[in-house]
């Protein structure tokens, strides 16, 4: 006689759902083949190859720059990026220019992944409008027949011709930074770099930065190149694409970006070393006659490798663009215990200075720092005032009111 034994019911449906738990079954890894990983390609030339189909580009493996441009979705989403998938559907001349040069040569506040990538072409060529690309042309004037068109498949054979460039001699270092308009207004006249007036120049080269619907004319022979594409087994290029150097960039950036977020950029730049005053001068005073060299000029009168941050860099030249004058960035404040001071922006004379409190500002810890350097400086006998994000983007024509009393109450006459 045999006895079966069975498991009640309820008992049964435990059991299921734990095996059901148990045996879920994971999805597959994505599809990822060697020759692509970490890799910027094209999807036709990869499809054509037999190494994806069109479906698994479509996937969670791959990201989709522009046309038939995609990128391993491991690498990081930055504006080099951004510019890597650019390149790929340019002709080999072009170079990476402007705040997307910058941020290649390693300011990182100069662009993001979403902002437009800047590139020089020559003239000769015509680079057919692309989303996310803002294209400025060098050279001469380009012939009707000349027009580039992305092909479906184009290898990254050859390098960019290098045009000369180099930081000019320290007597250059004076150049022109408010000219007058109408025709004479590139005549020479110069001004030190670091206390040129800050008077906006007029025309159009100075609102608009010479610009012509997407496409700019830059300077003929005012750039450097640096950087240099390697075929990728002419799927892509590997290694940091061709762009001008941080002194051309430097210029491209004032011409082509709004004067306070080309200051920041410069102010890095300067800061971090990667170019110079003398440098600045030079391509300036090379170009004094190319549209938007007043603009540049005027731009890199505002510069100072002082400035630790874009919103303080804003802030410094907000203020002077107002009438106020000129602050000193990271003054030295020696206290009596020895312990020196550098507060953001400061007119030793009047012993009055400005702290920007960012966002970073907002902890225990640093709130406590703050606190205490305050204490320090007043006791020094400053007049210290404090302008936070909040303010200095929504409530600036109060904070200009607050410092200039300051000033005032110190001495200053306007």
């Amino acid at each position: 006689m045999s006895v079966r034994w069975a498991l009640p019911a309820v008992h049964r449906g435990v059991a299921t759902r734990r095996a059901a738990r148990t045996l879920t079954v994971m999805p597959p890894p994505p599809h990822r083949p060697s020759a692509l990983a970490w890799q910027v390609f094209r999807g036709s030339e990869a499809i054509r190859r037999g190494l994806v189909t069109e479906h698994q580009l479509r996937g969670s493996a791959w990201l989709r720059l522009r046309h038939d441009v995609y990128a391993d979705a491991r690498l990081d989403r930055d504006h080099a990026l951004a510019c890597r998938g650019a390149v790929l559907r340019l002709p080999p001349s072009a170079v990476i220019a402007g705040p997307s040069a910058a941020f290649l040569h390693g300011i990182e506040h100069a662009a993001t992944f979403t902002d437009d990538v800047h590139v020089l072409v020559p003239r000769s060529l015509r680079v057919g409008p692309q989303q996310g690309l803002r294209v400025h042309s060098i050279g001469p004037a380009a012939s009707p027949s000349s027009t580039h068109r992305p092909a479906e498949h184009r290898t990254a054979a050859g390098q960019p011709a290098p045009a000369t460039t180099g930081a000019g001699p320290a007597a250059l270092r004076a150049v022109r930074a408010t000219p007058p308009t109408g025709p004479a207004a590139d005549a020479p006249n110069p001004v030190d770099l670091r206390t040129a007036r800050t008077t906006l120049p007029t025309g159009s080269a100075a609102a608009g930065g010479g610009r012509t619907g997407r496409v700019i004319v830059h300077a003929a022979g005012s750039t450097g190149l640096t950087g240099g594409r390697v075929p990728l087994a002419g799927l892509g290029v590997a290694g940091a694409p061709p762009r001008t150097d941080p002194t051309a960039a430097a210029w491209e950036t004032a011409v082509w970006l709004e004067p306070l977020r080309a200051v920041s950029i410069i102010d890095a730049l300067l800061g971090q070393g990667l170019t110079s005053y003398d440098a600045l001068a030079g391509i300036a005073a090379r170009n004094a006659d190319r549209p938007g060299g007043r603009r540049a000029r005027w731009v890199f009168g505002l510069t100072d490798p002082g400035g630790q941050s874009p919103p303080e860099s804003q802030l410094r030249v907000r203020l002077v663009l107002a009438g106020l004058p000129r602050p000193v960035t990271q003054h030295p404040v020696r206290l009596p215990t020895g312990l020196v001071l550098r507060p953001d922006l400061a007119w030793p004379r009047f012993r009055v200075a400005v702290e920007y409190d960012g966002h970073w500002h907002t902890g225990p810890e640093q709130l406590h720092l703050d606190r205490r350097r305050l204490n320090q400086l007043i006791g020094a006998g400053w007049l210290v005032l404090h302008v936070t994000s909040r303010r200095l983007h929504h409530d600036f024509p109060a904070v200009l009111r607050e410092i200039r009393a300051a000033l005032a109450s110190r001495g200053w006459q306007r």
